[in-house]
Parts: structure tokens; sequence; C-alpha cells
């Protein structure tokens, strides 16, 4: 994705808070869910990961490396208080890092649209 001359790694970048954001809200969803296993990855581990597998790749193909990238670099979250029941979720952890998270992508997505506009403007002739 480094070589995309429109979006640049932001594509990428976005494409991977999105996944993020869907795996931190189940880590939410099952916090009352007995040996539920808390999961998260390394976003700047698997954005290095994407824009390397996928330079200058099609846009499936960038979309394909940035799924492999986030499983590449997923783990397992450790609890800093165990639970009785077996599950991993510590709510107020959770909570803040997908607020972290969604900004993050609200970030991205602004630049992005930014790009978006540009090109608009370049293409109308203003």
């Amino acid at each position: 994705m480094a070589n995309d001359p429109l979006f640049g790694i932001e594509g990428t970048a976005l494409t991977l808070r999105s996944q993020r954001m869907a795996l931190l809200a189940s880590n939410i969803a099952n916090a009352a869910t007995p040996n539920y296993k808390a999961r998260d990855f390394d976003f700047t581990k698997a954005l290095a990961t994407a824009t390397a597998q996928a330079a200058g790749g099609s846009a499936d193909e960038r979309t394909a490396a940035a799924s492999a990238a986030a499983d590449s670099a997923m783990g397992y979250r450790v609890p800093l208080q165990t639970s009785l029941d077996g599950n991993t979720v510590e709510l107020s952890t959770e909570q803040t890092l997908f607020a972290e998270n969604a900004v993050q992508y609200k970030t991205t997505l602004s630049f992005l649209q930014g790009r978006v506009q540009t090109v608009m403007t370049a293409l109308k002739g203003e």
C-alpha cells in the first residue's frame, strides 16, 4: 500500500483500524462469557507487515494483506486481575482501547476524505 499514489498507507491503516474495532467490540460483548480469552493485535506490527506484503498490489490484494497481517500480529491479552470463571476481558481496559481506536479511525478517515476532496477539486479544475 505504500506505493498507492492516492491513499498511501492510510488505506491499509483504515482497514486495520476497522478490524481492530471489531475485535475489541467482540471482547466487550463477551465480557461475561466464561473462559472467553480477550484478543488484540499489535497495530504497528500489522501495519508494517501489511504494507510490506502488498506494496503495489491491487485493492483486493491490499485488503487480503491487511487481514493476514492482523492475524499474524494477533495475541491474547494478559489480564491484570484474573477472573474466577476464566474470562480475561477487563471491561475498562477494552472500553479505553476501543475509544482510542475509534478516535484514531476517525482521524485516518478524515485524512482520507481530505485526500479524496483534493483529487475531486483537481478533477473539476477548480
